[in-house]
């Protein structure tokens, strides 16, 4: 069967400008596939024409082949799922051979077995054992040739999907021209480095490569990131008679109610001598400062001043909203939205838990961090990833131009909500027994929200939100919360020595964000879609995703 494989990925990888790779399926001994060239978007008349052509990738002969004209085209994400499939059949393939082996080698025993010398001559038996230790020979030799195989066909999946995975960071990158990428922020912006040679051959100098550059000191926040609604505080943690102190954005603000019994947000500064009001007391629904007891009212008003006149002075007051159990804040210059999206969990839920922690990290590494599960069975061994196997690929599958979407082989569902919200829903198995199931097959499940406010450049106030569609009853047993943030700070801990290791190399000049591969696909968006909002453009990626999720 032949096929043309669509992969209309980053040009200079290639031969030819926005390009479509060549092959044909189910050539040499065990089956294979071929990539044999790079076409232009007008393929029907390029393949009439005579050029050079050149095998990119087959299993059993790495060597140039003809192509076969005739074909169907076939999206780049499935000619990926060809090449896997054929990884697959490889690997079912030394098994068999591996098989073989064990089969003979109980032959050879059996031969040499005390009991059998009583009913055979010694040059039955001689002759059963040279026989025995050919066939051995070659299956031994077979199975080499197949592992060689499944070797070489993972070493050229990984170069086809980095292809693909280039292709992400051309269409994430296409509001910009190149110009503008080379002139980006070095904190936020696409590394556009290339080599001189436009086409791959193998075993030759490789090409041009795009990486997200996030490397260097975090210069300070752009404006225009400050223009969303963000949630800063859960509802249960504001009571009539409390205060809840933040950082957002390199300044301080402090949330209370006031006589409504609405949350406001004002500066957390007394406009009379800078005293932090965090530090004094709410009274009937107005912060009072501890220095010389001047009292703010929600928007920030001075209502009283003990002891001098009366002087008309306001402190600053951001917009503060109140929806399903959390408190938001917009804390830019634009006029806020008047849409809040919604952040709970799907129907048939329950609570169960709501933590907040302040982390010594820039959020976008721990957005990073959290948008990326591949890393589960190397690092959460000691949690919840403890027992799981470590799988052949992992995918995130997800629309074009979405920041939402699925992880193969994990039943997890996962969304990054704009501006800094992490929203993801797991199948609940057996330990170590995630693979295999998607999350609308497992009977149980356990819904995740995490939200990063930019504190600082080196802080991020975490909002952990954990629910499950079962047991409710756990809600109501004594001593649960503090299981569950024990539980949460374990594995955030886990996570937390890694990422503030990046950090360090970051902040050192190391890009953080140097080689992105296909299940880095969902951070690499996030990463997008915040440059193109601290850039200003008019129209953001991915923006239909975000509107329809608001």
């Amino acid at each position: 069967m032949t096929t043309v494989a669509s992969l209309s990925l980053v040009p200079h990888l290639l031969i030819k400008p926005s390009f479509r790779c060549l092959s044909r399926k189910g050539v040499g001994r065990y089956g294979g596939i071929k990539v044999y060239a790079v076409l232009r978007d007008d393929s029907a008349d390029y393949l009439k024409d005579n050029h050079h052509w050149e095998a990119l990738f087959h299993v059993d002969d790495p060597g140039p082949r003809v192509p076969i004209e005739k074909g169907q085209y076939l999206e780049a994400k499935q000619a990926l799922d060809v090449v896997r499939f054929d990884i697959q059949y490889c690997d079912w393939r030394a098994r068999q051979d591996l098989l073989t082996i064990m089969v003979l080698h109980n032959k050879v025993v059996e031969v040499l077995n005390p009991l059998a010398r009583d009913f055979k001559s010694v040059g039955n038996l001689r002759k059963d054992l040279d026989g025995l230790q050919e066939e051995l020979a070659k299956a031994h030799n077979q199975l080499y040739l197949s592992e060689s195989r499944v070797s070489s066909a993972l070493d050229k999946l990984a170069q086809m999907e980095t292809v693909v995975n280039e292709r992400l960071l051309s269409d994430g990158s296409a509001f910009a021209n190149t110009a503008d990428c080379a002139s980006l922020d070095p904190s936020t912006s696409l590394d556009t480095t290339t080599s001189t040679s436009s086409t791959v051959r193998v075993g030759a100098k490789k090409p041009k490569r795009r990486s997200l550059n996030i490397s260097g000191p975090v210069k300070p926040y752009s404006a225009n990131l400050k223009n969303f609604w963000y949630p800063v505080a859960f509802s249960s943690d504001l009571k009539d008679d409390t205060m809840v102190p933040i950082d957002c954005f390199e300044e301080q603000w402090v949330i209370f109610r006031g006589k409504d019994k609405r949350p406001g947000c004002v500066q957390n500064t007394c406009a009379h001598r800078a005293c932090p009001l965090d530090l004094g007391s709410v009274n009937e629904g107005r912060i009072t400062c501890p220095y010389h007891g001047w009292e703010y009212s929600t928007d920030g008003k001075c209502e009283k001043m003990p002891s001098t006149k009366m002087l008309n002075v306001r402190i600053r007051a951001l917009p503060c909203f109140e929806q399903e159990g959390m408190v938001w804040i917009w804390p830019g210059d634009d006029t806020p939205t008047p849409t809040i999206p919604s952040l709970l969990p799907p129907s048939g839920f329950t609570i169960h838990a709501e933590i907040v922690m302040e982390l010594p990290v820039e959020h976008g590494l721990l957005l990073d961090n959290l948008l990326d599960l591949a890393h589960a069975p190397f690092t959460h061994t000691s949690t919840f990833a403890k027992g799981w196997s470590v799988p052949s690929f992992v995918k995130f599958l997800t629309p074009t131009s979405g920041l939402q979407g699925y992880w193969d082989p994990y039943p997890i569902d996962m969304e990054f909500r704009p501006p800094c919200m992490v929203l993801s829903t797991i199948g609940i198995s057996k330990p170590g027994k995630l693979e295999g199931k998607s999350t609308q097959q497992c009977a149980t499940h356990l819904h995740q929200l995490h939200v990063c406010l930019p504190s600082s450049t080196n802080k991020t106030r975490l909002l952990y939100r954990m629910s499950l569609d079962f047991a409710p009853w756990m809600k109501h047993m004594p001593f649960m919360h503090l299981l569950w943030s024990h539980f949460a700070e374990k594995v955030l801990n886990e996570d937390l020595r890694l990422v503030l290791g990046q950090q360090d190399r970051m902040n050192n000049g190391a890009n953080v964000w140097n080689w992105p591969v296909s299940y880095d696909k969902l951070g690499i968006r996030y990463r997008l879609w915040r440059d193109a909002v601290e850039r200003g453009v008019d129209r953001l990626p991915f923006s239909n995703e975000i509107e329809s999720g608001s």
